[in-house]
C-alpha cells in the first residue's frame, strides 16, 4: 500500500500552482510516459509516475514583454534543481516514504541536463526513466508546456493512473511471494 497516491499529490495546492504554470497536460503525458517505460526497464512504476508528474514544479516564468522568451529560459534555466527541493518538501510534507521522496526528487534534478556543465553524466534507472519519459512528450520551442487539457479531465486521467500503478504494485507483491 502506498503512503502517497498520485491524486494526493496532483490536488495539493502546491502541485496545483506549479503544474499550473510548468503545463499539468505536459505533467500528466509525462507520468503516462514513465508508467510504460518504468514497466518496459524493470523501474518501480510508483516512483516513476510521481517524479514524472512533479518534474517540472521548478520552472520559472521567462517572459520579455509579455510573451514567454523561450531562448532567455534555456540560458537561464535551473527548473530542475528548484523543482527537486520543491517536490521533496511537498513530499515529505504529504507523508511520503522519506527514501523515496529523496529518490523522486533526485530523478527530477537529473531528469534534464540543460544546467549541467558539460560532461558524462550517469543516471540510475528511475532517473533515466524520467529523462526519457519527459523527452517523448518534447515539442519544439517548450510548446509542450502550453497544451490545455481540462481540469476534470486532467483529475480523471490522474485517478486512472494511480490505479494502474496500485494494479502494478500489487502483481510486483504477488511475483515476490512466488
Amino acid at each position: 500500500m502506498r503512503r502517497v497516491t498520485l491524486t494526493d499529490i496532483f490536488l495539493h495546492p502546491i502541485t496545483q500552482k506549479y503544474l499550473k504554470r510548468s503545463g499539468v497536460a505536459h505533467a500528466i503525458a509525462t507520468a503516462y510516459h514513465a508508467y510504460r517505460l518504468a514497466l518496459q526497464y524493470g523501474v518501480n512504476v510508483d516512483l516513476a509516475t510521481k517524479a514524472a508528474l512533479l518534474h517540472d514544479i521548478g520552472h520559472y516564468e521567462w517572459y520579455s514583454n509579455g510573451i514567454w522568451d523561450y531562448e532567455t529560459y534555456k540560458q537561464n534555466d535551473i527548473h530542475a534543481i528548484k523543482g527537486a527541493e520543491r517536490a521533496h518538501k511537498l513530499l515529505i510534507r504529504l507523508g511520503e516514504h522519506p527514501q523515496h521522496a529523496k529518490e523522486i526528487a533526485l530523478a527530477i534534478l537529473l531528469h534534464t541536463d540543460s544546467y549541467l556543465p558539460e560532461g558524462e553524466l550517469k543516471r540510475k534507472p528511475l532517473q533515466t526513466i524520467v529523462k526519457l519519459a519527459d523527452e517523448a512528450d518534447e515539442e519544439p520551442g517548450g510548446k509542450h508546456h502550453y497544451r490545455q487539457i481540462d481540469d476534470e479531465l486532467a483529475l480523471k486521467k490522474i485517478q486512472q493512473l494511480d490505479r494502474m500503478v496500485e494494479q502494478q504494485l500489487q502483481r510486483d507483491a504477488l511475483d515476490q511471494i512466488s
